[in-house]
């Protein structure tokens, strides 16, 4: 740019504006002015007529055609010059986001809505007639058959990168830098796990399943190793949309995060008896068990390995709704934006979470607290070999490792939860794990992993209608269970590494009191120091010369198997009173009925 005056339509801009622009240390403002003097430059000296050709000849028109000649040959396989008046009106329409409107790997219904916008501007300007726009809409659109099919291995992952480098980079730039991109997908491991979410949709189509989703992370690189979007992309119903993105509802795989927040802030412990009971909150909620049954006092490492409902809203209330959000948050979960909207059936999973950030939230717990931004790009590169992007890293404490831990603890816990799940989330390997299923089956989930690999698993149907009882631990469970022995083949078993500042003491499974004597109930727990039980269950057998019983053992060498309880918290010894009878069929027990968000 030349510094002097530049003159157009009688306005002036003065050599002292060019100079403080050209001084200016903001490079926005700086740009934005090059491209204001650059316009009235191209203005000065061609047509409207010469512009707008200049134009056409080189946008970006999405699936890597520039210029219109270009797209045409892409999208219809013909010449500019034989274009329709559809075809051009819908070669207008996509212009402003070409990738997010292409009709052949973008969102088409949106692209045909513009397109008739097209046509009915050009009527509206008197260069076509009513009968020319009513015809074109009509006109039947046949693409290049080229073109229809995304030739990927992972179609939604794929567009996801691209979605990605489009955000940080621009279209157009993305379209003509000829990136050489490097992802984080183990393309095996991706075949597999497309393979197990289809067979698994498959099985379940007798009992309204249509879709699935799943996701695998390596929660130490925040890597994503797979994605399977949908059960089969060629599904024109359900297959183009990409449901490990989607918000939905997490149902009981909620529950870890609050139970965190709860033992973080002191308000429980591992074994703080908790009451599951008929209760009735502000504004009549009645939360209710997957069973409709009661157990009397329970642990609160049984309540949560069991997904008992009316003890984790007892901890929602605890925590308080402001507080939980901003917790879940602090995970990287982004959909949780307006407090006012959520009561306490929050911690049941009444809010919409996609799969993906409910996947990289337990991350934090495989991570030992430590938060990964999750990643689909390894590395760029342009055509000349350049290195644009390599990733690095990028970690943040957001957890204690003694929190992280004690999570860990309690859903590994395969004893603690073999009263309502049995065996089916039990692996060859310590590996802990949450199953969720939301209100009338609309959800189901399993999220679950090791120190090594994070697998988060949904089935369900796209447009939220109901399944045929398929909990949590029936539909979503069985993919995670492959996805997590396929992915840790030829890794070693890892355990939970017990940190510093755990206290690890014997309590009794009845009431969660300090154990003096080893008895069938007791069993070793795990509690941050300063809050371990006072009070004894038993009374030791005094012996001459006995040493006292420690209070507290703080920093045990550290275990050689994950540490869980050689005898789970039992079960109240009551006999739990069913609250009603129920009149739909009982669901396998999972992780409860989600209820309606109320309002406290």
């Amino acid at each position: 740019i030349r510094n002097e005056s530049l003159s157009q339509g009688g306005s002036t801009i003065s050599q002292q504006l060019v100079k403080n622009t050209l001084l200016t240390q903001d490079k926005n403002f700086l740009r934005k002015y090059q491209e204001l003097f650059l316009a009235i430059e191209i203005d000065r000296r061609y047509s409207k007529e010469d512009i707008l050709e200049m134009y056409l000849n080189t946008s970006y028109f999405g699936e890597g055609a520039f210029g219109i000649q270009d797209a045409a040959r892409t999208y219809f396989s013909k010449d500019a010059k034989d274009l329709t008046l559809a075809e051009s009106a819908l070669m207008a329409a996509i212009l402003p986001a070409p990738s997010a409107l292409s009709p052949i790997t973008g969102n088409q219904e949106r692209a045909f809505m513009r397109q008739k916008l097209v046509l009915q501007l050009m009527q509206d300007q008197g260069y076509i007639t009513e009968e020319e726009r009513l015809a074109a809409e009509k006109e039947e659109i046949t693409f290049n058959p080229s073109t229809e099919a995304l030739n990927v291995a992972a179609p939604h992952f794929a567009l996801m990168v691209k979605d990605e480098l489009i955000k940080e980079y621009g279209e157009q730039k993305v379209a003509g830098s000829g990136f050489v991109v490097k992802t984080t997908l183990d393309l095996e491991g991706q075949e597999y796990a497309q393979e197990v979410v289809e067979n698994q949709v498959t099985r379940l189509a007798r009992n309204k399943v249509t879709n699935g989703a799943a996701v695998v992370m390596d929660p130490k690189t925040g890597e994503i190793l797979a994605l399977v979007g949908s059960h089969d992309w060629a599904d024109e119903t359900n297959g183009k949309i990409n449901m490990a993105v989607r918000a939905r509802q997490p149902g009981s795989s909620f529950k870890p995060i609050i139970y965190a927040k709860a033992l973080e802030d002191k308000l429980i412990t591992p074994a703080t008896v908790i009451e599951d009971k008929e209760i009735s909150f502000p504004g009549g909620y009645k939360p209710k068990n997957y069973d409709n049954k009661f157990r009397g006092d329970v642990l609160v490492r049984y309540a949560l390995a069991n997904s008992l409902n009316i003890p984790a809203v007892l901890v929602m209330e605890k925590v308080g709704i402001s507080d939980g959000v901003d917790y879940a948050q602090s995970l990287g979960i982004t959909t949780l934006t307006q407090k006012n909207r959520y009561g306490l059936s929050l911690v049941l999973g009444a809010a919409e979470v996609p799969l993906t950030q409910m996947t990289s939230a337990y991350a934090v717990f495989a991570n030992e607290g430590e938060k990964v931004q999750p990643t689909t790009i390894l590395s760029i590169k342009d055509k000349k070999g350049k290195v644009v992007f390599e990733h690095k890293i990028e970690s943040k404490r957001v957890m204690p490792r003694t929190i992280a831990f004690q999570i860990s603890s309690i859903l590994s816990d395969n004893k603690s939860r073999s009263d309502t799940f049995g065996g089916s989330l039990t692996l060859s390997r310590p590996a802990a794990v949450k199953t969720g299923t939301t209100e009338n089956y609309r959800d189901a989930l399993t999220i679950g992993y090791t120190p090594q690999i994070v697998v988060g698993a949904w089935v369900g149907n796209n447009d939220n209608t109901e399944m045929d009882n398929i909990a949590g631990s029936l539909g979503a469970a069985p993919i995670w269970r492959q996805l997590m022995d396929y992915f840790h083949r030829g890794k070693p078993v890892v355990q939970f590494r017990q940190p510093d500042g755990i206290v690890r003491m014997s309590v009794c499974a009845e009431n969660g009191l300090r154990s003096e004597v080893a008895t069938s109930s007791a069993y070793p727990e795990f509690f941050l120091p300063g809050t371990t039980p006072k009070e004894s269950c038993n009374e030791p057998t005094p012996t001459p010369n006995e040493e006292p019983t420690p209070e507290e053992e703080n920093n045990e060498p550290e275990p050689t198997n994950t540490p869980v309880p050689t005898t789970p918290p039992q079960q109240p010894t009551s006999t739990p009173i069913p609250t009603s009878t129920p009149t739909t069929p009982t669901p396998t027990p999972d992780t409860g009925i989600i209820l309606p968000i109320v309002n406290p």
